[in-house]
């Protein structure tokens, strides 16, 4: 309970700071939680963000190196690190790998002399060369399966909330046998605009919007969109189908 909880998590980022060698003993006792969901989501505080950093970072260096392009990966790092401590909580958003990557994008501008377009190339031929990620986003048949859609619509009632200011709000549309698409979604509220406008970068929002298209690709989908809040629009619209 508070203010042992944030005195905890304060006691980490200082001894990360410091390069401290932490450990960790969960000697979980149930009666002391409110729930054991409780206790997972504070044993778990910090852990998703390292592991899409560690993936997006590995995946870029290692392209960097095919390039021979001369890059600080331990600056790219510490950046990252930084803006996540510093990003406002979204909370388990099931959007998490997306607002990490965000953050990794702007340290990635920050700490190379890479343009935005040099650096977004450098992601998306770093992901697309990574067989793990292929295999983590699935193909179409997997991400288009219409059992997913109760919780998707779950996730969208929740969305609307707004428990966490930079979190995504979503409208699921299920498409019908006359549209030229399966799956929609109308993104009112982006996170990764909101963590770019956070870190006063604004303006590199629109290149990870291009990965989108990337993504679909990998899945063998195609990727419908008018418009895009980076771009200046009220929400973001989203059409999937199959090729």
């Amino acid at each position: 309970d508070e203010p042992v909880r944030t005195a905890t998590k304060k006691a980490l980022e200082t001894a990360k700071e410091a390069g401290c060698l932490i450990t960790f003993d969960p000697n979980l006792r149930p009666p002391l939680w409110k729930s054991l969901d409780e206790a997972k989501e504070m044993m778990e505080y910090g852990f998703t963000q390292k592991l899409f950093g560690y993936f997006y970072h590995s995946s870029c260096m290692k392209q960097a190196a095919k390039q021979k392009l001369n890059i600080n990966k331990k600056a790219i790092k510490q950046e990252y690190v930084s803006i996540m401590k510093n990003a406002k909580d979204i909370g388990k958003s099931r959007l998490m790998s997306s607002y990490c990557m965000g953050a990794y994008f702007i340290a990635l501008n920050r700490k190379t002399p890479l343009s935005p377009e040099a650096c977004y190339e450098l992601y998306k031929d770093g992901l697309s060369s990574n067989k793990l990620f292929h295999i983590a986003v699935g193909n179409a048949n997997s991400y288009l399966d219409k059992k997913k859609m109760p919780d998707r619509l779950k996730w969208s009632a929740d969305s609307h909330l707004h428990r966490y200011e930079n979190d995504w709000v979503v409208d699921i549309i299920e498409g019908t046998p006359q549209d030229d698409f399966e799956l929609g979604y109308d993104y009112h509220t982006c996170g990764i605009c909101n963590l770019c406008r956070d870190e006063d970068c604004f303006e590199l929002a629109k290149y990870l919007c291009r990965m989108d298209y990337v993504l679909a690709d990998m899945m063998q989908m195609k990727l419908i969109r008018t418009k895009t809040i980076a771009e200046g629009a009220d929400s973001c619209d989203f059409r999937y189908g199959r090729k």
